[in-house]
């Protein structure tokens, strides 16, 4: 049965700036799709491919805290870095994904690399939050650096395009990311005219971001940087490229617990919240410079 499809949302009117390296559309939490229907899925932030010109200084976001989900970055135009305080670090270029599990608790910084902020060029990224079970909050944190070539790929037949599969499975081929919760998160090409066709679980809350380009999913039309968000009542998803295209498909099996959430640290309850900003005043989440 094919899933329908709940709401079609247009790119939201004005973009945002996270630091100085991040020009980012939200498209939820603060795009008015409840939270429920896009759990675990927490936060959805598009910087839209965007040259922000060549520069000696680097431009991203200064050392701040994580607690209690996982942030995941996907590069498709340009270099991002990273450190953390639990000394991991590392580079992102296209194709690349950075998934931090911040658990419980880490300080991380994010940037522009500094060789790529010296010529400039486009940057296009997508950064996720992902939620954490109750049971998972305390993980300790961890960091997963996905280069492309270690993605599940998938030929699609009749020169249609190509599936990176960052998480989960895509027709029964599986990606590299490691989940606490089932996840599914495929990078897809399509070439013009180019069809896939694929099964989601019912139960999964979806969405589909046109990254670029231009589809028919479903029998509905998403344009440019539109998210699609289906119902839970089918398992295929179809999808006709009008044009060379690009598309992120993300989908979980929903984390039915309480969600308290301040800023940068998600929890179940306020008093965890609490706990949360008493660790990271007294140091406990580490140094980071």
């Amino acid at each position: 049965m094919k899933r329908s499809i709940e709401h079609i949302f247009s790119r939201p009117a004005r973009p945002g700036m996270v630091g100085d390296g991040f020009r980012v559309f939200n498209y939820f939490p603060g795009g008015g799709i409840p939270q429920q229907r896009v759990s675990p899925f927490l936060m959805m932030d598009f910087n839209a491919e965007y040259d922000f010109g060549a520069s000696e200084h680097i431009r991203g976001v200064d050392v701040h805290p994580h607690k209690g989900f996982e942030t995941v970055t996907i590069a498709y135009k340009g270099s991002v870095a990273h450190h953390d305080s639990t000394g991991n670090s590392g580079v992102i270029n296209p194709g690349d994904v950075q998934w931090m599990t911040a658990g419980a608790g880490v300080l991380h910084k994010e940037y522009h690399e500094q060789e790529f902020s010296k010529r400039g060029g486009p940057f296009e990224m997508v950064q996720l939050w992902v939620n954490l079970p109750a049971k998972n909050k305390l993980t300790p944190p961890n960091y997963q650096a996905i280069t492309a070539d270690q993605m599940g790929k998938v030929t699609l037949p009749d020169d249609a395009g190509l599936v990176n599969v960052i998480a989960g499975s895509f027709n029964n081929n599986k990606g590299p990311a490691t989940t606490f919760t089932p996840v599914n998160m495929f990078d897809i090409k399509l070439n013009a005219g180019g069809e896939l066709n694929t099964m989601i679980p019912a139960s999964h809350n979806t969405v589909l971001l046109v990254v670029e380009g231009a589809i028919e999913v479903n029998g509905e039309t998403a344009a440019l940087h539109s998210l699609v968000l289906f119902k839970n009542d089918g398992e295929e998803i179809s999808i006709k490229a009008s044009e060379k295209s690009v598309l992120l498909l993300l989908s979980g099996e929903p984390i039915n617990e309480p969600i308290a959430q301040y800023g940068p640290f998600v929890m179940n309850t306020n008093r965890e919240l609490q706990e949360a900003f008493e660790e990271f005043q007294s140091g406990k989440f580490g140094t980071l410079e």
